[in-house]
């Protein structure tokens, strides 16, 4: 008869197919037992790759079958994300795990259809997500996911979120009519984006996926300093010009000791729709060399593409509108390799503490 150890040692082989790792050092495998020949097992990933899973499944089924004296084999593949640690003394948020900040160094580089299409591939791939348009002067989100109506709320305290596509959205756009300008000043604006952070009733969040204002004033540092973040993407064409700003944006994340997840290069190359001739119209490998410089990791790298345009016009951005092209299997590659960033930064432990209070007896 097989043996826990036999199955662990034949399982050794198989690895995530995301950090290479082998999923019996990552202590993936959970809930193993052996009934005589009969074998049932769980792979507990700590990032959603939902698409990945039939032939994680597929492998491990085989890897179990190959030791003597196994007959059936029950094999259960899904993931459990954690809360992990945000900037010191920054106050949590209830029902969201990791906030990912999605900000750019300048306006026009695709930050928004980023953190949509980035949005909308954690979920596809299993996860439940968030989005908060924290573009306040320029709102977009509503319309990149569809929505309208206003938010309601359930308790006169808290909003609730707007849902769309499998997402919890909300936005400045949905409580302002579409042609009114926000003349705001930046306090004004950063405690209006304070209060749909904390006042919105966001349920059982695995990721918030923020859509920062472009740029890296004072807004932008308040947010990066009072948004409990897990890490930040930057975003960035590889034009001299918007890596300039790039760069800012990162440093300005390093100092308020918020990690940066990566790079997420746009515009990286046209190909013509007609003849198929391929041109890189704002340079070559400026993402690349950037990542390079702040060793930071490349992420992915998108097209100017104008059906990823038209998609999030139209209300349904790529993962939605052709889940299977190019574009977004690219993105859904980019969510899977944040997330599994996020699940190797360092866990909260914030919450399993007992809150200790003194009083006079």
């Amino acid at each position: 008869m097989p043996t826990e150890q036999q199955i662990l040692d034949a399982l050794a082989s198989i690895l995530d197919p995301n950090t290479a790792q082998s999923l019996v050092a990552a202590k993936a495998i959970k809930n193993l037992r052996v009934d005589g020949g009969d074998v049932s097992l769980e792979v507990q990933l700590g990032y959603p790759a939902q698409s990945q899973h039939a032939e994680l499944r597929r492998q491990v089924i085989a890897a179990v079958r190959s030791v003597a004296g196994v007959a059936n084999v029950s094999v259960q593949v899904g993931m459990k994300v954690a809360a992990h640690a945000v900037q010191r003394g920054v106050k949590t948020l209830p029902g969201v795990k990791n906030i990912i900040a999605v900000a750019s160094g300048k306006g026009g580089v695709g930050k928004s259809t980023t953190a949509a299409n980035l949005a909308l591939a954690l979920a596809a791939e299993g996860a439940r997500v968030g989005l908060l348009d924290a573009d306040i002067y320029g709102p977009s989100q509503q319309m990149m996911m569809g929505l309208s109506g206003r938010p309601e709320s359930s308790d006169g305290q808290t909003m609730e979120p707007l849902e769309n596509y499998g997402l919890q959205v909300m936005s400045i756009g949905l409580l302002m009519d579409a042609d009114s300008p926000m003349i705001w000043r930046g306090p004004m604006a950063t405690q209006a984006l304070e209060q749909l952070l904390r006042q919105t009733h966001w349920q059982d969040l695995d990721y918030l996926i923020v859509d920062m204002p472009p740029g890296t004033g004072d807004i932008q540092l308040t947010l990066s300093q009072r948004v409990p973040l897990t890490g930040a993407i930057i975003v960035t064409t590889p034009q001299d010009i918007a890596l300039l700003d790039a760069r800012k944006g990162l440093k300005m994340f390093e100092k308020v000791q918020v990690p940066v997840l990566g790079i997420v290069e746009n515009m990286a190359v046209y190909v013509c729709p007609n003849c198929g001739h391929s041109s890189h119209i704002f340079g070559a490998g400026g993402g690349a060399k950037m990542a390079g410089d702040y060793d930071v990791e490349l992420l992915g790298s998108l097209p100017l593409d104008l059906r990823i345009r038209e998609q999030a016009d139209s209300g349904r951005p790529s993962v939605v509108a052709d889940p299977e092209g190019a574009a977004a299997l690219e993105y859904k590659a980019i969510a899977r390799k944040v997330a599994v960033k996020v699940a190797q930064r360092a866990k909260d432990y914030s919450t399993k503490f007992p809150t200790i209070t003194i009083s006079e007896t």
